[in-house]
């Protein structure tokens, strides 16, 4: 841990490295498999470069434990020369879908992409499966219990698109919230403070992309790049 904490610590939170969820075939890649692909992993490295540059030591590394998150915080660690081993948070899982086969065709798109648009309601399901709420609910104790130790001051989190969602509406609001258009992009990096006060959270900065900080190509978001992939494959 650095001798000098500062008042507020810092959280660097990212997400995962980009990933392939079809093969060549088009079927569908087991989330709970899927590595990185090509491009997950040169976001990964460029992420690591970033921190690196920028002379940024973790005191903690937390991972989900899903292998695309540990691969990137694996990646971050090699390139920045940090030897900390990830602690794996279950808790911190992306939120879990449903068989996509019991959901009528015509529900398909809102079953999809209906948990990351606008404010979104606590019992919107994805993909008929997990409940927004029912993942904020094992999330946020998740955040408690990691501001709650004192033993560090700078710790960076690897984890999902959902799940950083809910750690950022929970920042930005204060309050059970789920902001469902916050964009994160594979591979991104965001920074947050937080103080003693359980309110005390200072958004420093989201969505930073280290490869293509403009994003000038991004117009679509990841679950809408999904529901083409699956459309194509179906």
């Amino acid at each position: 841990m650095q001798e000098q904490a500062s008042a507020r610590r810092r959280v660097y939170l990212m997400r995962h490295g980009s990933v392939t969820y079809f093969d060549a075939a088009g079927r569908p890649v087991l989330p709970e498999q899927v590595p990185l692909n090509e491009l997950g992993r040169s976001q990964a490295d460029a992420a690591g470069h970033a921190f690196a540059a920028a002379g940024i030591q973790f005191d903690r590394v937390i991972v989900s434990g899903l292998p695309r998150t540990v691969e990137t915080a694996a990646r971050v660690l090699a390139v920045t020369q940090q030897q900390i081993e990830p602690e794996t948070w279950p808790e911190l899982h992306e939120i879990r879908g449903g068989r996509l086969s019991t959901i009528p065709k015509d529900e398909l798109k809102r079953a999809f992409t209906g948990a990351f648009e606008g404010l979104v309601e606590p019992g919107q399901r994805f993909l008929g499966g997990e409940s927004v709420g029912e993942m904020m609910d094992r999330v946020h104790p998740a955040l408690d219990r990691l501001r709650a130790d004192r033993h560090w001051d700078t710790v960076l989190l690897v984890m999902h698109g959902g799940v950083n969602c809910a750690i950022l509406s929970l920042a930005l609001t204060g309050q059970r919230m789920f902001l469902g258009g916050l964009a994160q992009e594979a591979g991104c990096i965001n920074a947050l403070d937080v103080g003693a006060d359980e309110r005390d959270w200072v958004v420093r900065f989201v969505n930073h992309v280290p490869p293509s900080p403009l994003q000038p190509e991004a117009r679509t978001t990841t679950m809408e790049q999904l529901f083409q992939q699956y459309r194509r494959a179906s």
